[in-house]
């Protein structure tokens, strides 16, 4: 293990998990007794070991050489299904699982530390055992003790594999327009026929057969998304091993995130088995979507992070030009971290990857400390959790490249695959859009505005205790309040949505700085360089960064209506 590593910064998981989130707490609760600080270090060891060891060597050839099909079967490169086998044997995927199904009972909060390594080193390979975990858990939820067994236990043992079924061709995001259909048989089972499109990990030779979780309609049905059912629809049949009529129409080629498959499936007649009741579906398949949201986020954060711990790597060994003041044209060239537009672009990233990871762990100790109001947060930030790190810790890698002048929009170097990888995970479990219109719509309004007056709450109390910074947080939490009440004032849903990405933005912006003024608050009083750099980029974020949600809540309150007055025939 490497004293200092590229793919991820174990001093600020350290710091993020012992001294600001207190993690060791944990262990007071029952479920989490039989862990200890010890056995948490322990978990991160062996997952950078892993992550350094078995994943990241082989990020590159998988993007180079994307899996292939040949009408009959995927084809992957090898590494792929031994960094798998190595991750199933070390027990991780269980980690966080029930000890009655053999998990280990880890805390989501450390679970999710972990798992990061694994995403910042090799994301293609990882989304195999990311979608399986969250098909897991959905089983786990809502699946009967018979499914559970079935299923689930050879998922933990990396023996299945699992994917969400969600998108069709004509559907995409808009899921009350799916047209997949379920007969019910006479012994109860039921029959799937349609199409699913951009399933990711839908179909490989990497496990012994692949779980599928396939939204479709029973027929009778009604339309939209109350007549949707959620099914279990295996790649394989379980007694027989032979293909149940889960069809393999194509593979999609991507930008980036090229080593996991993206598939078209076919699902022809094939036998599943219904998950909880019919009508239900869209509600269970939301346990795994939320997961899979809070996923995509914790990638975004795992590429813009390891992006930036190159770039600065990079900076500081990459001699090239003068400081500005030095007219000696024979005087030796500096590195490039001296000249002050590198530096903005270093500080302005970590800001953004180091305020994204705090917010990633943030959201899933809240899942360790369930309660009424933790859980009223969590779905409040949902959202933003997913497509605010998506959004600029993928400017992280954008800076990376940039950093590395021409040198890193070359294939030499891995920042432009980072950046690849990156782009999808603005489209990947809902677009960012999509997140607008849920936090705007649904979130802050719901229970009359409970979960944004608990999220400004939780800020205000924070901010009240950093009088450095926090006058200018308290200021834009008012403003993000009276812009949320005039914009819903006239309870008119199409006015006010209109500009909805503007204030996905601009909520965003505040949460991160309220995660920069707790991080700010846990290296109060210690020295060193880390802690100075947690106080640079705190001031950083507060004065650079968090300004600019001034203007798009300027937008806001005008209330401006041209994206929804305009006529597209304007456009050209």
């Amino acid at each position: 293990m490497t004293a200092v590593s590229k793919v991820l910064s174990r001093r600020d998981l350290e710091f993020l998990l012992y001294e600001w989130l207190d993690a060791e707490a944990l262990t007071a609760r029952e479920r989490f007794a039989e862990h200890s600080r010890e056995t948490f270090d322990a978990f991160l060891d062996v997952s950078q070991q892993i992550a350094e060891r078995d994943f990241a060597p082989h990020n590159r050839a998988g993007d180079l050489n994307e899996p292939t099909f040949d009408g009959e079967k995927v084809t992957i490169i090898p590494e792929v299904s031994r960094a798998l086998k190595v991750f199933a044997e070390s027990g991780l995927p269980a980690a966080g699982f029930p000890a009655e199904l053999g998990g280990l009972q880890l805390p989501h909060v450390v679970q999710r530390a972990c798992f990061l390594w694994f995403q910042a080193a090799n994301t293609g390979t990882s989304a195999y055992a990311m979608l399986t975990s969250g098909n897991a858990h959905l089983l786990v939820a809502h699946g009967t003790d018979e499914q559970i067994q079935r299923y689930v236990l050879p998922m933990l043992e990396g023996r299945f594999t699992g994917t969400m079924c969600l998108s069709e061709p004509q559907a995409g995001s808009s899921l009350s327009d799916v047209t997949t259909r379920a007969a019910k048989q006479p012994d109860g089972t039921y029959r799937v026929t349609g199409g699913k499109m951009w399933i990711s990990g839908g179909d490989h030779e990497l496990s012994e057969n692949i779980i599928h979780l396939v939204l479709a309609r029973v027929e009778g049905a009604p339309a939209g998304v109350k007549g949707l059912s959620l099914f279990i629809v295996p790649k394989k049949d379980l007694e027989t091993g032979e293909r149940n009529g889960v069809v393999l129409a194509g593979l999609n080629h991507k930008m980036g995130y090229r080593g996991t498959t993206n598939t078209v499936l076919a699902f022809e007649d094939a036998a599943a088995e219904l998950v909880g009741e019919e009508g239900r579906g869209l509600q269970y398949m939301f346990h795994m979507m939320n997961e899979a949201r809070i996923g995509v986020g914790a990638g975004a954060v795992a590429l813009g992070y390891t992006g930036y711990l190159h770039a600065l790597d990079y900076a500081r060994e990459r001699l090239q030009g003068r400081p500005v003041g030095d007219k000696n044209p024979t005087a030796p060239p500096v590195a490039i971290v001296r000249h002050p537009d590198v530096r903005r672009m270093l500080l302005s990233s970590k800001s953004y990857v180091e305020g994204g990871l705090a917010l990633i762990l943030y959201a899933a100790k809240l899942l360790d400390e369930p309660s009424p109001e933790n859980d009223l947060l969590l779905d409040t930030l949902t959202p933003i959790v997913k497509a605010w790190p998506s959004q600029w810790c993928r400017l992280a890698d954008d800076h990376a490249i940039q950093i590395h002048g021409g040198y890193g929009y070359t294939r030499e170097y891995p920042v432009e695959q980072f950046y690849r990888d990156n782009r999808l995970n603005s489209i990947h479990e809902g677009t960012d859009g999509i997140q607008a219109l849920d936090l705007l719509g649904r979130k802050v309004t719901q229970k009359g505005g409970a979960g944004l007056g608990l999220l400004l709450g939780r800020i205000r109390s924070r901010a009240g205790l950093v009088p450095e910074l926090g006058d200018a947080v308290i200021e834009a939490a008012a403003r993000v309040e009276a812009t949320t009440a005039k914009l819903w004032a006239a309870g008119n849903a199409e006015t006010a949505l209109v500009n909805a990405t503007a204030y996905l933005d601009a909520v965003g912006h505040l949460v991160i700085a309220w995660m920069w003024l707790e991080q700010w608050s846990a290296a109060e009083g210690k020295e060193g360089d880390f802690y100075e750099g947690k106080r640079l980029a705190a001031r950083y974020f507060v004065t650079h960064e968090l300004p600019r949600i001034g203007p798009l809540l300027d937008l806001l309150d005008s209330g401006d209506t041209l994206l929804r007055d305009m006529d597209d025939a304007w456009l050209g």
